[in-house]
């Protein structure tokens, strides 16, 4: 049996880690008894005593059209969708619109959301004592039975933390009982789920339109049968897909690398393997979307026309975990846009994946969209176009509603690291669709580019600042009188190794070693008419640490919270000083996890989940790019990856001469 809620409470209260650890529990405490004695009441007690002193209320107020409004039974199986970040952003995420009308759409569950409060709403709820609650009902997100996480990206993990805390949940999955929901999270990070293992009951991997069902089916037994915490979390790690963290133990050497991972004798998959769905047609898409009170980030609805991309550049991990690509038949995507449109009044239409402009029958379906969309003014947007996908009469089509930039991403500057990275784009294709954007009217142009890449050399960095050159004299030429407008913005991030990627053994640069690479480019683009920026190093350093970290990291993401740590990927509050603290307090050292290059033998936190591609593949490809040779992507020949050789899933085009 599970301890009791003041069990763990009184365990807990013990001043074991410091002064700061018991401040918290002080908190946690206080949001579990003033929980109890609101529930029910919370959306007055918002409304009356927080609202009036917050910006941007709306965030917090619910109500938005076509949001669902279930009566609560006692037999419903309750989730609530909880996503680390402000609703803004949350509110434009493709994967909470799909669970959250997939689950509604059963009649024996309800789901609800809820979203991290901003800075201001916080402090006034943890002095309130005012619980977590979701925006449907107001109620506090303890009394749901699931609590849904999705792993997005890693600083926001101690979001997390803070949307647990300010919800009376205990933090670690060991600490709660029997009483307390169910926390689980999916989504890209949960490949390498390891340093937030200890935090979650459940992590699922990979599509989560089945999973999901599964995860309600499971919850609806435990309830009708009185199952106990264990013995759910016994039945979950059955379902395939479904990671329990508390059934594995990692073992470590000497030196900090893992020695192996125990696992329960009895329960939990050697290998979880990633859930897969093989047909995209016949998954679920709804046909309607929440209608936000604030402007999200992306403020549009969404079709999603294929998953997948089988292009293999080697940096990248969605394009590793997402594998094979699988397309949507256009007419359903005419169905789903017009629907979507027609149930939410949105004026914009964004055809989304990881490479929209790779999707077979794109130039028809943007024709079709828009004689379809453009007489009431509705238009596309397509936001991941490859250079050598572009045509200028596409990007016309797109456009003809709405003039924008166009972003191209080259990743590198020069022709050797783009085969090193397998980017399969050429300089001249970028002249030749910046040359036919200027031809046809465009002035702005925005490029992305990584610092920090294996094999990087100074050359490299100069290849950058030749094209953006070239780039400028291509305006000059084409713009003429109407060069003054000529904006060329310059995007620089900071490579991250990833796991399950051909480049998840290497070592991200030291941050002097990026800091310097900043300085050169930012010294030779200060160019009239050019815009340079680049990503936080220091922030792209803690991304590189939760990547490729293990569960030790837990016990830093704990102290990170009770220093302060919070809204990590936000540049106002991102405090490197505080994390620097953290990982001193709890002896661990950020170049170990970032700085290090891996042996291929080395035992991986994320080794025993299975993305499909094989480890085997990945030492492979990262041999071939020491070569600088180029892999041909999934349209061009199999590399037997492993993906569809060990799953239930195969490439699916639509075009029927493309290959099936």
């Amino acid at each position: 049996m599970g301890r009791t809620p003041w069990e763990t409470l009184l365990r807990r209260s013990r001043p074991v880690f410091g002064y700061e650890f018991w401040e918290c529990d002080i908190i946690y405490i206080q949001v579990v008894v003033l929980s109890s004695r609101w529930r029910g009441n919370v959306r007055k007690v918002v409304e009356t005593k927080l609202l009036p002193y917050v910006t941007k209320p709306a965030r917090y107020m619910g109500g938005e059209y076509n949001a669902v409004q279930k009566t609560w039974q006692p037999e419903q199986v309750k989730v609530v969708l909880a996503f680390p970040d402000v609703y803004e952003i949350g509110m434009a995420h493709l994967g909470l619109q799909i669970l959250y009308w997939l689950i509604n759409d059963r009649e024996d569950a309800l789901c609800e959301r809820t979203y991290m409060p901003w800075t201001d709403m916080y402090q006034l709820m943890v002095q309130e004592g005012v619980p977590l609650f979701s925006l449907e009902s107001f109620r506090p997100i303890r009394d749901f039975d699931v609590v849904g996480f999705t792993l997005q990206y890693e600083l926001s993990y101690t979001n997390i933390l803070h949307m647990l805390k300010l919800s009376g949940i205990p933090i670690r999955s060991k600490d709660r009982t029997d009483l307390d929901p169910l926390v689980v999270a999916g989504g890209p990070c949960a490949f390498n789920p390891e340093p937030v293992a200890e935090f979650f009951d459940v992590i699922v991997v990979g599509d989560g339109e089945e999973a999901v069902l599964d995860l309600l089916d499971l919850v609806r037994r435990a309830k009708a049968e009185g199952w106990s915490r264990e013995q759910t979390l016994i039945e979950a790690a059955k379902i395939p897909g479904f990671y329990v963290p508390s059934f594995y133990e990692p073992v470590y050497d000497a030196t900090g690398r893992i020695k192996s991972l125990n696992k329960h004798p009895e329960h939990g998959a050697a290998r979880v393997q990633k859930r897969v769905v093989a047909d995209l047609d016949q998954a679920y898409f709804p046909t309607k979307a929440l209608v936000p009170w604030v402007e999200p980030v992306h403020d549009r609805v969404m079709i999603e026309v294929m998953r997948g991309c089988g292009r293999g550049c080697r940096f990248c991990q969605a394009g590793f975990v997402y594998r094979p690509p699988r397309e949507r038949d256009p007419c359903l995507l005419q169905e789903q846009a017009l629907a979507l449109v027609r149930n939410s009044g949105y004026e914009e239409v964004a055809l989304t994946s990881l490479s929209s402009g790779d999707y077979s029958e794109i130039a028809s379906l943007v024709q079709s969209l828009i004689t379809n969309l453009g007489e009431d003014r509705v238009s596309l947007s397509l936001p991941s176009l490859r250079v050598d996908s572009f045509s200028v009469g596409l990007a016309s089509e797109i456009q003809k509603v709405r003039k924008s930039g166009l972003t191209f991403a080259m990743e590198a500057g020069t022709e050797r690291l783009r085969k090193v990275i397998n980017k399969q784009v050429t300089e001249e294709d970028l002249l030749a669709a910046v040359d036919a954007a200027f031809s046809a009217g465009w002035f702005s142009v925005k490029l992305y580019f990584m610092l920090g890449l294996p094999t990087e050399t100074e050359t490299d960095l100069a290849g950058i600042v030749d094209i953006v050159q070239k780039l400028r004299q291509l305006g000059r030429e084409r713009l003429g009188s109407r060069v003054g407008k000529l904006r060329i913005s310059v995007s620089v991030a900071t490579f991250v190794p990833k796991p399950h990627t051909p480049f998840q053994f290497c070592a991200q640069d030291p941050p002097e070693v990026v800091r310097k690479k900043q300085d050169y480019l930012r010294r030779h683009l200060r160019m009239k008419g050019v815009k340079f920026s680049c990503h936080n190093l220091e922030q792209s350093l803690m991304e590189a640490v939760f990547a490729r970290g293990d569960r030790r990291l837990s016990r830093v993401l704990e102290r990170a919270v009770e220093l302060g740590c919070v809204f990590d990927g936000w540049d106002e509050h991102f405090d490197y000083k505080l994390w620097a603290r953290a990982f001193q307090d709890c002896g661990l050292d950020m170049s170990f996890y970032a700085h290090r290059v891996r042996d291929f033998a080395e035992i991986n936190p994320w080794d025993h989940i299975d993305s499909g591609v094989s480890k085997e593949f990945f030492i492979k490809e990262y041999q071939t790019a020491i070569e600088e040779a180029h892999s041909p992507g999934c349209r061009e020949r199999c590399l037997l990856c492993g993906v569809c050789q060990d799953l239930p899933v195969r490439m699916r085009l639509v075009r029927k001469s493309a290959k099936e």
